[in-house]
C-alpha cells in the first residue's frame, strides 16, 4: 500500500527524533571544572612539588633576599617567619576585586610577616610587626575547609611567599577533605621566577602587585632595600602569566583562573604608573586584567618621606587611568573606572 504524505512526516519524525535522542545520549558531559592542584593530584605530581618547596627551607630561598637561613630548625631571615606558618586571620573578604568577590567573597588568608616591608604598608600591624599566631599545616587546611563552607569563591593567600611550602602542604591535606576552590596567589611581587615555576599547575589565579617601575625608588620605600624590585617583579609576573593566561570567569562573572595585576597610584608619580601600563601592553597582553588603585593613604612610616607623605590628588589618579587607556589596555578594573568618573569630576 502506498504510503501517504501524513505516514511519510510522522515516519521521518520518529526516525529523525529517535536519532536525535541516541544522539544526545551519546554526548559526552562537559567535564566538571577543577582546580589546577586536583589535576596535579590526580597526575601523582602534588607531593613530590611539596617536597621540593619544603627543601628549599633548609636554607631559605624563597624570595630573592636568598637568606640562606635554615628555617626548618628555626632560623629566621629577613621576613621574621618562624618554623611554623603564622597567620593573622581568615574571612570572607568584599573588598577585593569584584571577580573573586562574586556574592560569596574572596576566602582571605592574611599571613603574618613580609618578605619585602614598604614603609607605606597598610597592613604594617600583620606585615611588619608580624602579629598573628602560629599554626599547624592541618590547622590551614582546615581554614581553607572553613571558607569553602562560608561559601568564598576561592582561596586568597594575602602575601604567602615566605610561606609558600606550608601553603602547598595545607592544600593537598585540605583536597584530600574535599577542597575544591581556586587557589588566589596574593603577592607584593618580590618573588624569584625560579619559585614561581614551582606553583606551575598549582595556582589558579595570580594576583600580584607590580609596585614599583624604578630600582631607586624601590629601595627607598622598603625596608629590603629591593633595588631589583622592577627585574624581579616583572619577570615573576611573565612567569604567572605563561601558567594561568589572561582571566577567565565563570557564567556569573567569578574568577576561576588566570593572571590580575594591581598596581598603586602613589603621589609624585612615584610608583611609575605610565611606565607600568606600557610594560603590561608590551609584555603580557591587553586583555590582562589590571586594577589601578586609588586608595593611597599615608600609612606606618609614610610620613617621614616627603615624596608620599600625602595622599594622591584627583589629577594623578585621572592621568593615571588615562595613561591606561591610551596604552590600550582593555580589562580594565570596574572600580578603577567607577574611581576614574568620580576623580574626573573633581578635577572638572
Amino acid at each position: 500500500m502506498a504510503m501517504t504524505r501524513r505516514g511519510f512526516l510522522k515516519t521521518v519524525c520518529l526516525v529523525g527524533g529517535a536519532t536525535f535522542v541516541k544522539a544526545c545520549r551519546q554526548s559526552p558531559e562537559p567535564a566538571p571544572w577543577q582546580p589546577a592542584y586536583a589535576k596535579l593530584e590526580a597526575q601523582g605530581k602534588l607531593a613530590e612539588r611539596i617536597e621540593q618547596a619544603y627543601a628549599v627551607l633548609e636554607r631559605c630561598e624563597l624570595c630573592p633576599r636568598r637568606c640562606g637561613v635554615n628555617r626548618l630548625k628555626g632560623g629566621r631571615g629577613f621576613c621574621r617567619a618562624p618554623e611554623k606558618v603564622m597567620v593573622y586571620s581568615h574571612q570572607p573578604h568584599f573588598g577585593e576585586e569584584l571577580p573573586l568577590v562574586g556574592h560569596g567573597g574572596s576566602g582571605t588568608i592574611f599571613f603574618s610577616n613580609c618578605n619585602l616591608r614598604c614603609v607605606f604598608c597598610q597592613n604594617w600591624p600583620i606585615a611588619h610587626e608580624g602579629r598573628g599566631r602560629e599554626v599547624s599545616d592541618e590547622d590551614l587546611a582546615e581554614m581553607m575547609l572553613a571558607l569553602q563552607d562560608m561559601g568564598c569563591h576561592n582561596i586568597n593567600l594575602v602575601t604567602p611567599t615566605h610561606v609558600m611550602p606550608h601553603i602547598l602542604n595545607a592544600t593537598r591535606i585540605a583536597l584530600e577533605r574535599g577542597l575544591s576552590l581556586p587557589l588566589c596567589y596574593n603577592t607584593s611581587g618580590y618573588e624569584r621566577v625560579e619559585i614561581i615555576k614551582l606553583l606551575d599547575g598549582i595556582v589558579d589565579i595570580y594576583l600580584p602587585d607590580l609596585k614599583f617601575m624604578d630600582g631607586e625608588e624601590a629601595s627607598r620605600y622598603n625596608l629590603a632595600a629591593a633595588w631589583d624590585y622592577p627585574e624581579m617583579a616583572q619577570e615573576s609576573i611573565v612567569g604567572m602569566h605563561r601558567q594561568v593566561e589572561d582571566l577567565v570567569t565563570d557564567e556569573r562573572g567569578v574568577a576561576l583562573r588566570g593572571l590580575m595585576v594591581r598596581h598603586l597610584v602613589m603621589p609624585n608619580r612615584v610608583s611609575g604608573t605610565r611606565e607600568f601600563v606600557a610594560w603590561v601592553a608590551e609584555n603580557l597582553s591587553k586583555d590582562t586584567y589590571v586594577n589601578i588603585m586609588s586608595q593611597y593613604r599615608v600609612e606606618y612610616k609614610a610620613f617621614e618621606y616627603e615624596p608620599i607623605a600625602r595622599a594622591i590628588m584627583s589629577e594623578e589618579y585621572v592621568e593615571a587611568m588615562e595613561w591606561a587607556i591610551e596604552a590600550g589596555l582593555t580589562n580594565l578594573d570596574r572600580r578603577s573606572l567607577s574611581q576614574l568618573d568620580v576623580h574626573r569630576r573633581r578635577v572638572h
